[in-house]
């Protein structure tokens, strides 16, 4: 049997569980106490509970450092959409993970644009789950391949991209936003140059432009950000976790066959 590592209290991620049942929320809270490192805390099956245990902690100052959320709260298949948004609202340090029942497109692509940092599938192992915990504390954003070309998929879809402020006032300018439209497809900084007559130099300054403004360190962050619409919260991450047993990232491809790259520019 493997021995478990213990870690001091002040140490432990604060993790808060809300399954679509009480008793699935009680095994999920067991399953990952029993890995020594998360201090778990358990929540009613009700969007109004569980945001109510949320605003009691953020309150207190122990605001979760991750919560881990079912998309379908009893019999609502997508209450746990709009209950990320209102967790992120009600305590925004505090990073979201929805549990799905399968990669569907749609599920996927809602749980981002409610400001998801992670999605995780019924299917894989409590193993994996706590190592997903664990990357979305430390600011990575967990998904797989095929969740990632949904993403991509969706930016390239012919639907404007606007990046507004909250109130209302576009973040980029006309050019940049040419920019985020040429990432969105994966083309490189030279190909993005060939096709806006640049030079690769002027690309790079254009990006660091658009990560300033947005509030990003990378170019996927920049493709998330434009999906999720306006108004919406720069992403709190700085890279893409490893998903699905992957030990590194690889590029992934978008509609145009071009890799899009998770390196800063």
């Amino acid at each position: 049997m493997a021995q478990v590592t213990s870690f001091p209290q002040h140490d432990r991620i604060r993790v808060l569980a809300a399954d679509n049942t009480s008793m699935n929320t009680q095994l999920l809270v067991g399953a990952l106490a029993r890995e020594g490192q998360f201090n778990m805390t358990g929540s009613g099956s009700k969007p109004a509970e569980i945001l109510a245990t949320v605003k009691l902690a953020a309150a207190k100052k122990e605001h979760p450092h991750v919560a881990l959320i079912s998309a379908r709260q009893e019999e609502d298949a997508t209450a746990g959409f709009a209950l990320c948004r209102d967790i992120r609202s009600a305590s925004p340090k505090t990073r979201v993970i929805l549990l799905l029942d399968s990669s569907d497109r749609a599920a996927v692509l809602e749980a981002f644009r409610g400001g998801a940092r992670g999605v995780f599938f019924r299917t894989e192992s409590l193993r994996l789950l706590a190592k997903c915990v664990l990357c979305v504390h430390e600011g990575q954003v967990w998904a797989g391949n095929e969740e990632l070309h949904y993403l991509l998929e969706a930016i390239n879809e012919p639907t404007p991209i606007r990046l507004n402020s909250a109130n209302g006032n576009p973040l980029l300018s006309a050019r940049e936003l040419d920019v985020v439209r040429c990432l969105a497809e994966g083309l490189s900084n030279r190909e993005i140059g060939q096709r806006l007559t640049l030079t690769e130099h002027t690309v790079k300054n254009y990006l660091f432009r658009i990560f300033d403004k947005l509030g990003v360190s990378s170019r996927i962050e920049v493709v998330l950000y434009a999906l999720s619409g306006s108004g919406g919260a720069p992403p709190q991450s700085n890279f893409f976790a490893p998903a699905k047993r992957q030990t590194t990232l690889p590029p992934v491809m978008a509609r145009s066959g071009s890799p899009i790259s998770a390196a800063r520019t």
